[in-house]
């Protein structure tokens, strides 16, 4: 069984956690504040944590922060917090993913899956797979659907971001960071046009299916259905 560390001090969000994963074969541990959480996670390293930003001791921002120090194990937000800049900053911060409350348990259990496998993947591996799309980033190949794609040396480096934190969102300035270096961060119409023309690259023949999710305001997530 997994383990998974629920941080929020609502008893009732905690309770349906709890009776929703372990239905699931996740085992479940409870904290109620930030100093309990982070406690939690040195005693009993757990393999993701279920974070609220609105504990009562400390914002949710400075414990995964705190965390991201010392620690990359998979951290998915849940919160009624719905502005576009606070998931930009929890994303920022070290977050994985990011999910409004009220939600789906389905979609929540999903979300969990992508960022135990992301954390588990072998990151050091030359070549890439996320469903039919394969990037050698030593190769400077990529295949759809085992067809080669041509793409600019910046729309390869756009897309090399987006794979190695695939099913995860990836905001504006992480993006604009790794490709065009910190001087660029506000630019975020170089990714409007590059992000468009990208897509139209990745349109895989007879499918509607776009790889690429817009995550309005905050940033672009590659669709993982493996």
């Amino acid at each position: 069984m997994r383990k998974v560390l629920v941080v929020d001090d609502e008893s009732s969000i905690r309770r349906l956690l709890r009776v929703s994963l372990e239905a699931n074969d996740y085992q479940i541990i409870e904290a109620k504040t930030a100093q309990e959480g982070i406690q939690k996670i040195i005693e009993e390293r757990p393999e993701i944590i279920l974070l609220d930003l609105g504990l009562p001791d400390k914002n949710g921002l400075t414990v995964i922060k705190e965390v991201r120090q010392w620690s990359t194990t998979p951290i998915i937000v849940l919160t009624v917090i719905d502005r576009d800049q606070d998931k930009v900053d929890a994303l920022d911060s070290g977050a994985d993913d990011y999910i409004t409350k009220p939600f789906s348990i389905p979609e929540l259990l999903v979300r969990m899956r992508v960022a135990l496998r992301h954390n588990t993947s072998n990151e050091q591996s030359s070549i890439i797979k996320c469903g039919l799309l394969e990037m050698d980033l030593a190769g400077h190949v990529l295949k759809i659907n085992n067809q080669l794609i041509k793409l600019t040396a910046t729309e390869f480096d756009i897309l090399k971001v987006l794979v190695r934190y695939k099913g995860k969102v990836v905001t504006h300035r992480v993006l604009l960071n790794e490709v065009w270096g910190p001087n660029s961060v506000e630019h975020v119409h170089y990714l409007r046009v590059y992000l468009g023309n990208l897509r139209k690259k990745l349109k895989i023949e007879g499918s509607d299916q776009e790889l690429i999710a817009t995550e309005a305001g905050v940033g672009y997530r590659l669709v993982d259905d493996d």
